[in-house]
């Protein structure tokens, strides 16, 4: 397997998009970026090529995480509860899914409105915040101490984050979110302005294709079951409305991030993180996903051909 390679094949294909610079501190991002990370399960090891160690911002890749960090804390059928598992066939931050669900439940925890209540969920203990405990364990199931916040997109995200406000906002009117609305955007704010590598994302994706245990010291960190529902959300709803393209086409679990990140997960084979800002109408990685879908076709993986 030629990583090299297939950056050097894709990289051309990051000029057909454009940056997040509707988050201004996603716009100052240089766009002529890719990097690529695989975690091989079974000779639990990791190659990589290209800009693989750049951090950046993990947006709504944070979605999983904080996720299976709510079912770890309070376990799936209360979580599953307040978020469901369908298709919005609306982009990621419409409001037009709740208002036509008669019982103003998201239809899924990565869309926007369904992310900000799963993260209303995560309640503060006596020694931590809800994103002090969000970003320990995103540190733990990425295999990464050092992540860390980025305050200068985080307050970015804060103050072009009106969409979210109407989102948090409708969802406590409606008796969706218990909690409070400006302790729950910023928590939510915080974990999207989370800085990781594409490294961090093969962990993660590792730790789910290897059924929540982490390949790398052989402790689960989180339930089969919750591994196993999350690349099922992955691939119905983790590339926003080009899941079901992408699920035809490439064919594996994979959640993208406006960041420009994607994080794969090939069951009990691979982990995959991948890195490239531009982004496509829908808010994917161009590069990313073209990269995605030739390696997908070296390595075999489409579960739906192989």
């Amino acid at each position: 397997m030629n990583l090299e390679q297939i950056v050097k094949n894709n990289l051309p294909n990051s000029q057909k998009g454009r940056v997040a610079d509707y988050i201004p501190a996603l716009g100052k991002v240089a766009p002529k970026q890719l990097g690529i990370v695989v975690y091989d399960l079974k000779k639990n090891n990791i190659e990589q090529a290209g800009d693989s160690r750049v951090r950046f911002a993990i947006e709504s890749i944070s979605k999983v995480i904080t996720f299976l960090y709510a079912v770890n804390q309070l376990g799936m059928e209360y979580v599953t509860q307040h978020v469901g598992a369908r298709q919005t066939g609306f982009p990621f931050n419409s409001i037009l899914n709740l208002e036509i669900e008669g019982d103003h439940h998201p239809l899924n925890p990565f869309v926007n409105a369904g992310a900000i209540a799963v993260t209303s969920l995560v309640k503060a203990t006596n020694s931590m915040q809800p994103f002090e405990q969000i970003i320990r364990f995103t540190r733990d199931i990425c295999h990464d101490p050092q992540i860390t916040l980025s305050t200068e997109i985080s307050e970015s995200e804060e103050r072009t984050g009106d969409m979210d406000r109407s989102l948090a906002y409708y969802l406590k009117a409606k008796g969706m979110l218990k909690a409070n609305v400006p302790l729950s955007l910023k928590t939510y704010f915080k974990q999207c302005s989370m800085m990781v590598t594409a490294a961090d994302l093969a962990n993660l994706g590792a730790v789910l294709a290897n059924n929540g245990i982490k390949p790398w010291d052989n402790e689960r960190l989180i339930s089969s079951e919750a591994a196993t529902y999350t690349k099922s959300l992955m691939m119905t709803t983790g590339l926003y409305n080009e899941s079901g393209k992408y699920s035809a086409i490439i064919g594996v679990p994979t959640k993208s991030g406006v960041g420009g990140g994607l994080m794969t997960a090939v069951p009990n084979k691979y982990g995959i993180g991948i890195f490239s800002p531009p982004l496509d109408k829908s808010g994917n990685s161009i590069a990313g996903l073209s990269a995605l879908n030739e390696l997908s076709q070296k390595l075999k993986v489409d579960i739906f051909r192989y």
